[in-house]
């Protein structure tokens, strides 16, 4: 059986399968995790240590050394996706309550879900369509993305917005397992390329374990919702994203658009923060399945929106010089 192929097919496919098949068992049966108790209850509800090792190893897979360009191109992408979802942030707050919307069709909208879709790129897809449409060193640009992962960036913003005080030894402490990965790994290139093999390893494991968290009948009430969603965080950061790659990173916009993405990773920051401070709780699981609907719905259509952008900026280029109009020389 081809299982593994399978479920590469499927946008995102490593981390919603297992997640979906996680809150298929919470939904029917709650109390497996109790039942069973032992290693299988930690297999299900141990999505906090499952990410400190996904973060650890995630660090110790990035070289600190990398070119100029890489490190421009990736720097202004990262920058970027950070500042607009803070921009984001900060307007949601002015209208949206704490807890998140809790009836209508915006039900389960939350500023929690807004940062969390927004603020992650998918540096795996984003590599994969830039070795297709992009440079190698546009490719390469994904290097600095991986420091998007995991909950500091989310509570970073909710911390500069107002929405919620972390304690310093709370930052400290989200970011410490990246760090140290990310210190043995450039000491010892041996130890990189042993963790960083477990990287894609641990994304099932710790997506079954969210999954776990889930009720079904949330997911099934975000529908719509959840699509209008990852529409939005494509024109909303797309946008910014293709003129910052433009003006700043030196590209025709490729690249930015297809930076425009929700990380499958960001599926956890919802429940991580509320785990962290209890008052996002009641916006956790809507924005869990907002999220998850945002990374299934960008990575089908970032990928087909960039392809259609690079063709029309290899035209654009090709008719410029046709007629003797040289190309805009980006700063």
């Amino acid at each position: 059986m081809k299982i593994k192929k399978t479920l590469e097919r499927i946008p995102g496919g490593m981390m919603l399968i297992p997640l979906l098949l996680g809150a298929v068992v919470h939904t029917f049966f709650p109390g497996a995790g109790d039942y069973f108790g032992s290693f299988t209850n930690g297999l299900m509800t141990g999505t906090i240590p499952i990410l400190a090792v996904w973060f650890f190893c995630m660090g110790a897979a990035i070289d600190i050394r990398a070119t100029g360009t890489v490190l421009r191109k990736s720097g202004t992408l990262v920058l970027t996706k950070i500042i607009v979802a803070w921009v984001v942030a900060l307007a949601a707050s002015q209208f949206l309550p704490a807890g998140g919307i809790q009836s209508g069709f915006f039900a389960g909208l939350s500023t929690l879900a807004l940062i969390a879709a927004m603020d992650m790129t998918n540096g795996g897809l984003y590599a994969s369509i830039m070795q297709q449409y992009g440079t190698r060193e546009e490719a390469g640009a994904f290097v600095l993305m991986s420091l998007e992962s995991g909950p500091l960036v989310t509570m970073m913003i909710l911390g500069a917005t107002g929405l919620a005080a972390f304690e310093p030894q709370v930052f400290v402490g989200a970011v410490l397992p990246f760090l140290i990965g990310f210190l043995l790994g450039n000491l010892d290139h041996d130890l990189r390329e042993f963790f960083g093999k477990a990287t894609h390893t641990m994304i099932p494991f710790f997506g079954f374990a969210l999954g776990c968290s889930i009720d079904l009948g949330v997911i099934v009430q975000t529908g719509l919702l959840g699509v209008l969603l990852a529409v939005s965080v494509i024109i909303i950061t797309g946008i910014p994203l293709i003129l910052a790659d433009k003006y700043v990173g030196g590209g025709n916009g490729t690249a930015g658009l297809a930076a425009s993405s929700t990380a499958g990773a960001a599926v956890a920051n919802p429940m991580i923060v509320a785990n962290m401070k209890p008052e996002f709780m009641p916006a956790a699981q809507s924005a869990t399945a907002l999220v998850a609907a945002c990374v299934v719905v960008t990575s089908i259509l970032v990928p087909i929106l960039t392809a259609y952008w690079s063709q029309y900026m290899k035209k654009k280029a090709g008719a410029a010089l046709s007629d003797g109009t040289p190309p805009q020389v980006k700063v």
